[in-house]
């Protein structure tokens, strides 16, 4: 449909409310803007919805959800009465419009037959996860848009494995999204109806102490926090997300008693106001609790994003400098921790497996072999790790031990099924103060890693390409490499090129070819003479092509130096290809 048609049917039908009219007619004129907001409906794409909010068939707002809703509950019913009894659980950041769009959801389903179970205040996407598990839902619903920037919201679909709806289900609800075409065929409720019918249920502090409940089961070493609790003191910032409470919560459990807040972060707030970018990928969100942390003589700097399910890390270096730590190297403190404690206190198991995605570093494998425990690759994405955990669950052929992606995500535990900044802050603070009570620093200990496996470094360049033009553009990169792959990179020779989206692994010495065993996705990676390796994938959520790198130096210098000349030549080859 034409995009001016739409933007005119919007403003003409009764079904779009008066402030969704006022906003367009602001526009009127403005040809891109509604080019922009128009030219199609916004994607529901594997994971769900993201955008930017705002009125429009290609932004996120009430009618959007709705839409996706009854997409989703077409599926539902179409999977039988058992299925929809099941019922969907309902969680929501701090973003803004993320408890109405919750609501809006929720009501949707009410008015399908479905039974929504809707906490009573904002929650981290992994307690939504282990909601979904904890009351046998048959589905779930997140409304948040992650560390996205303030004027982005978003929608992420559970199943009933509390991972991140795969394939094919995942295509199978966007079909029935699609079908969707009539905004005014979407079936709603009156709230208090739905609430008087039962089928609209508020949950709340039984999910909370339940998921408390499981995580500390999973402490390694309870005698080390007492013993180190009263002179171990921790900084630690929401980013005006959901992690507050469970953060502070888990800690005070476990017994950790400095614990020190950011109050300027404190609050949630979609506003984000002290932060330009609310990720703790960006050292830049970290500047107020550095403060703090120079002022408390802090051991370690912590931070969550908006939905609690990314962790950043800062450590004192031997300068008393506070260095973030990348989502590797918090992934490899984690897993050498993991399994050399159960190793030693006879806990480790037999058949013991860890999962990495593609683009985290490759020392997962070193460590996983050290250790004698099978480690295997997925796409880049947590479901596929969920996809994992639930295949080992059922077949009993592996016991999950770590699962962890290099964008600051990591799983330990069963409890939820996708990655949980809550249960990484804990097991990081404990093994900060296992380090501490041998007289190390977890600096010291991220350095002593690299010493015992090598020096493994990687590096991530993304290229931000908004609007349509960037959709060709990006598509474009990917084309040309597709097509004629990189044959050699800072002098050294690329010796493997992966396509994922035709399942191919060509040897670029012999010509031999063999398939990738993953599911099909649109990600070129290409393997490097010296170890080095380069992945380069469209990001799912955002206007952007990422270009990941790894090397393998013989010191951190000649890593660095590895790095630069790896980056740089790509880079190099993609500012031709543009």
């Amino acid at each position: 449909m034409d995009y001016m048609k739409r933007f005119d049917e919007w403003l003409a039908s009764s079904y779009f409310d008066e402030e969704t009219k006022v906003e367009l007619q602001g526009i009127q004129g403005n040809d891109k803007e509604i080019q922009e907001r128009f030219y199609k409906d916004l994607e529901f794409g594997t994971g769900g919805l993201r955008g930017i909010l705002g009125a429009g068939s290609n932004r996120m707002n009430i009618y959007t959800v709705r839409k996706a809703t009854q997409g989703l509950a077409n599926y539902i019913l179409k999977e039988g009465t058992q299925a929809a009894r099941k019922g969907v659980a309902i969680a929501y950041d701090s973003r803004r419009m993320s408890p109405e769009f919750a609501d809006e959801a929720a009501l949707v389903l009410a008015a399908n037959g479905i039974k929504a179970y809707v906490f009573e205040s904002l929650r981290p996407t992994p307690v939504l996860s282990f909601a979904v598990r904890q009351l046998g839902c048959i589905a779930g619903i997140v409304v948040t848009a992650s560390h996205n920037p303030p004027e982005y919201n978003g929608y992420k679909v559970y199943w009933e494995d509390g991972a991140q709806v795969a394939s094919p289900k995942d295509e199978d609800i966007i079909r029935e999204v699609g079908k969707v075409e009539d905004y005014s065929t979407v079936k709603t409720i009156d709230k208090q109806k739905a609430l008087d019918q039962g089928i609209y249920q508020v949950i709340g502090k039984e999910i909370d102490d339940l998921y408390i409940t499981e995580l500390k089961k999973l402490v390694i070493n309870e005698a080390v926090i007492r013993q180190e609790a009263d002179d171990f003191t921790i900084v630690y910032t929401p980013l005006h997300g959901t992690g507050t409470i469970p953060v502070r919560t888990i800690l005070k459990e476990i017994g950790f008693t400095k614990v020190e807040v950011v109050k300027e972060q404190e609050q949630p707030d979609g506003n984000f106001p002290t932060v330009s970018y609310p990720n703790p990928e960006d050292i830049k969100a970290f500047e107020l609790a550095i403060k703090l942390g120079k002022e408390k003589d802090a051991d370690i700097i912590l931070a969550t994003d908006p939905d609690a399910d990314r962790l950043g890390v800062l450590a004192k270096n031997a300068e008393g400098d506070f260095v973030p730590l990348t989502g590797n190297m918090v992934g490899i403190l984690l897993l050498e921790y993991i399994l050399s404690q159960k190793q030693e206190k006879g806990e480790l198991p037999k058949n013991g497996i860890v999962v990495e995605t593609i683009v985290s570093t490759n020392m997962v494998s070193a460590i996983a072999k050290h250790y004698n425990v099978a480690m295997v690759e997925t796409l880049t994405g947590f479901k596929y790790i969920g996809e994992k955990i639930k295949e080992y669950e059922t077949s009993g052929a592996y016991e999950f031990l770590f699962g962890f992606e290099e964008s600051y995500g990591c799983l330990i535990g069963t409890h939820a099924r996708d990655k949980d900044a809550v249960v990484a802050t804990m097991s990081v603070c404990e093994l900060a103060a296992f380090y501490k009570s041998k007289g190390i620093s977890l600096y010291d200990a991220l350095l002593a890693i690299y010493e015992k496996y090598g020096f493994y470094k990687e590096a991530l360049e993304s290229l931000t390409l908004k609007g349509i033009e960037g959709i060709e553009k990006i598509q474009h990169i990917l084309t040309t490499l597709r097509k004629t792959p990189p044959t050699e990179l800072n002098g050294v020779k690329v010796v493997e090129a992966r396509d994922y989206e035709y399942n191919e692994i060509k040897n670029l010495l012999t010509g031999e070819t063999r398939l990738t065993g993953l599911p099909k996705s649109n990600v070129l990676y290409f393997d490097l003479e010296d170890e080095s390796w380069l992945c380069i994938r469209p990001s799912g959520t955002e206007p952007k092509v990422k270009f990941y790198f790894g090397v393998k130096g013989n010191s951190m210098e000649d890593a660095d130096a590895k790095m630069i000349g790896l980056t740089k030549a790509m880079m190099d080859q993609i500012e031709a290809i543009i």
